[in-house]
């Protein structure tokens, strides 16, 4: 069991140390004591082009919690490209987690929406070995549907032990704040509304530029995301802004996702046109919406002035639907006009991770399920309805991920690409996890026992944690070299449209079960097996092919198929 292993070792080690500081202490204590403290407390010192940060110590690892890498962008620089922070004299209290961005989820105990942290966001997180050296890069973007998350949705601890890295995650910002495309805000050439992917340009040129500090190599970096996080660094890959930002690429389960600028700017003022009213500067909805699709510069001043607990609302409802808060716009400033079916690609060696049920936790928690329609059929039939749709939407979302990805990609992209699928957990698996199989993050407990999905499975059994420890072998070579193969592992191949195979992982209760397996489909088999699936009546099958798998990130030939908007 590799995670406990490695904290076992670590302990040991600081046993070690802590008898051989006995030993010393006998000859000179006060003189040696004095020393360690001063050298303790100057390895936790690093200095950066901002000024000096000051880290903590965990039983594996330094680390340095929210360091600024740009200004607060409140104020004037709301909805402004971010900009340096002002540099500090004396050393920066890292010592502990600062400010996510703000955000508003459900407090699940009474129902309320809840906002939490802060406009003043612009920081990240390093994670640094002790005595590092030169050490490859992992930088990681958090996901969330760009609208909620944290840098402390993986915890760094200890994947800096296990792939043997410096591991950076960052804060950026979300919702409305970080994606806007409402005309008054672009009325200048080469203006943009991704501003979230300015804040991670920026992060990643701190990196570059401060790594080493902390015994990073910053011409080895590799840049990460998960979900939402995931779906930017894709966005990356076609960005000429993010052009020699980094070397290597990791995608969890990710995919393709661009909007279109104008379309995205209804939408939102559409979303914002009630504040508008209840502010008292219109009468009706269609009147606020048409004003703050203008480019009347009192759009600016009157959303600047807006509470940002207030902002941070707005499309909250959107799950894994664009066209509820549409984001990454294809603006020709930083993400090409044409989106993926460029031929300019920032081509580096990128891995590429799908669970294979990746939709069953938004099947499972869909409000519809709860609805008046559903409510109608009896409990069987019910839970029936969400299998079908946690199957089939799964199909389709797996193959968004990678499969569609590195189709799309194929003889454009001039580097290698390596998928890997999820099989542990699934109806495939030699261990199920019943209703959520292999779900959206079945990776996570890969990398960190510190996880919320404790729930659903005990990922402590010695068949994950071998299957983990598989996946870091493969991860760790990754990250130093771009290639996942080494000694002792199974030939990992890199995609290409006459070998389409992914890294397939799975467990049984006490071993890692890994193959190289051919698992691509198409959306049109899918819909077939849909429709030659006698799990649940055509009316059944047609609610949710309008209310449950509608709209989604990997539905558009679903929505076609279905007439849906």
């Amino acid at each position: 069991m590799k995670k406990r292993l490695s904290r076992i070792m670590a302990l040991s080690l600081a046993i070690a140390m802590v008898s051989s500081s006995s030993l010393t202490v006998l000859a000179a204590p006060e003189a040696t004591i004095s020393v360690e403290k001063d050298v303790a407390a100057t390895s936790l010192v690093k200095q950066t082009q901002y000024g000096a940060v000051k880290g903590t110590s965990t039983d594996t690892c330094n680390v340095w919690y929210s360091i600024p890498y740009a200004a607060a962008p409140t104020g004037d620089l709301r909805w402004a490209a971010p900009t340096a922070p002002t540099s500090w004299a004396t050393p920066l209290d890292c010592s502990k987690l600062g400010n996510k961005a703000i955000q508003s989820g459900k407090d699940y105990a009474t129902g309320k929406t809840v906002v939490s942290g802060s406009e003043d966001c612009l920081n990240l997180d390093v994670y640094a070995p002790a005595n590092a050296e030169n050490l490859p890069v992992m930088v990681y973007i958090h996901g969330g549907n760009n609208q909620t998350g944290s840098s402390t949705e993986i915890d760094g601890t200890q994947i800096t032990v296990d792939e043997n890295c410096i591991y950076v995650s960052l804060n950026y910002r979300l919702g409305i704040l970080g994606f806007n495309a409402l005309p008054a805000f672009h009325t200048t050439e080469g203006s943009t509304g991704n501003y979230a992917m300015l804040d991670i340009a920026m992060a990643l040129d701190w990196v570059k530029n401060n790594i080493a500090q902390f015994g990073g190599n910053p011409n080895n970096i590799t840049v990460s995301g998960f979900s939402a996080g995931g779906r930017d660094v894709m966005a990356m890959l076609i960005s000429p802004l993010f052009e020699g930002k980094f070397d290597k690429a990791v995608v969890y389960s990710g995919g393709m996702t661009v909007a279109d600028k104008d379309e995205s700017a209804e939408i939102m003022a559409k979303a914002v046109a009630p504040l508008a009213v209840e502010d008292g500067l219109f009468a009706d909805i269609e009147t606020a919406k048409t004003w703050l699709l203008s480019n009347d510069p009192a759009v600016v001043t009157y959303m600047k002035g807006i509470g940002a607990d207030r902002l941070c609302q707005l499309m909250s409802n959107a799950g894994i639907r664009m066209s509820v808060f549409p984001h990454l716009y294809a603006d020709d400033v930083v993400i090409p006009s044409e989106g993926f079916k460029t031929t300019k690609f920032n081509s580096v060696p990128v891995l590429m991770l799908t669970g294979e049920t990746e939709f069953s936790l938004f099947s499972a928690y869909d409000g519809y399920f709860s609805g008046a329609d559903m409510k109608a059929f009896d409990a069987k039939t019910q839970d029936l309805a969400k299998s079908y749709s946690i199957e089939y939407g799964s199909e389709m979302y797996r193959i968004f991920n990678a499969q569609c990805s590195a189709e799309e990609m194929y003889g454009k992209y001039k580097n290698n690409m390596y998928l890997c699928q999820v099989r542990y957990g699934s109806n495939n698996s030699a261990t199920r996890i019943p209703l959520m199989g292999s779900f959206h993050g079945i990776f996570v407990p890969m990398l960190t026992d510190n996880h919320s999905y404790g729930s659903f499975a005990d990922f402590s059994a010695t068949g994950y944690q071998n299957m983990a420890h598989v996946f870091d072998q493969y991860l760790t070579n990754f990250i130093a070299t771009g290639n996942p193969n080494g000694a002792g592992l199974d030939k990992w191949s890199n995609w290409t449209s006459s070998n389409p195979v992914s890294l397939v992982l799975d467990a049984d209760a006490n071993n890692a079960i890994v193959s190289l397996e051919n698992v691509s489909s198409s959306y049109g088999k899918i819909i077939g097996q849909m429709n030659s699936d006698n799990i649940v009546s055509d009316d059944v099958k047609d609610l949710m092919g309008k209310n449950v798998l509608n709209g989604r990130w990997f539905s558009s030939t679903l929505d076609n198929y279905y007439k849906n908007k």
